[in-house]
């Protein structure tokens, strides 16, 4: 991931804007798992992060006349789409953020007593991120869940990657103090 995008991203974020169908499945084929996973790390339902992803490529149809890359992938954008339409979501529900489990932290093997055990770790664990501010959960999950570097996290935040460095820390800060709090780490 650059700042700059490629010519031929470029390209394609034109012909798309101009109404191409196979620009658009192109930018869609391309992004799609990755602004569904984003999706779902913050509804935590399949069928509602399906939803919302949909909805984020109809709003890039929309609006891809208006883009403006400022030094950001294209991919970053997505994200912005994806994260105001999560936002109006919880605001019409009145719902809290509820983060799901992931399918691989439970053990593929038969032990009942470290299947219990890794559960309860999970669970302590989503409990501790929702004490986390949104900045915090995002820079968690850019860097450790979807493995992106620091400058790639930097791109998609909009920030330097002084800034990102300096939030990761009080992230993790936040993170063993909420684990602490629920009783789930101790030093």
């Amino acid at each position: 991931m650059s700042t700059r995008l490629s010519d031929a991203e470029l390209d394609l974020i034109r012909l798309a804007a101009q109404g191409d169908a196979s620009a658009c499945k192109a930018l869609y084929e391309h992004h799609y798992e990755a602004v569904y996973r984003y999706c779902y790390y913050h509804v935590g339902d399949v069928a509602q992060a399906q939803d919302v992803t949909s909805e984020v490529f109809v709003r890039m149809i929309q609006s891809l006349d208006t883009f403006n890359a400022r030094g950001r992938p294209f991919v970053a954008w997505l994200y912005a789409i994806a994260h105001n339409l999560i936002a109006d979501t919880y605001r019409r529900t009145n719902r809290a953020l509820e983060l799901p489990l992931d399918e691989s932290m439970v053990a593929s093997e038969d032990n009942p007593s470290r299947k219990a055990e890794q559960r309860l770790v999970a669970e302590c664990l989503v409990a501790a991120l929702a004490h986390l501010t949104e900045e915090q959960r995002q820079v968690i999950l850019f860097k450790f869940v979807q493995g992106h570097s620091n400058v790639q996290v930097a791109l998609l935040m909009n920030k330097s990657e002084g800034a990102i460095k300096s939030l990761q820390f009080r992230a993790l800060a936040a993170l063993r103090r909420a684990l602490e709090k629920e009783h789930c780490y101790e030093p």
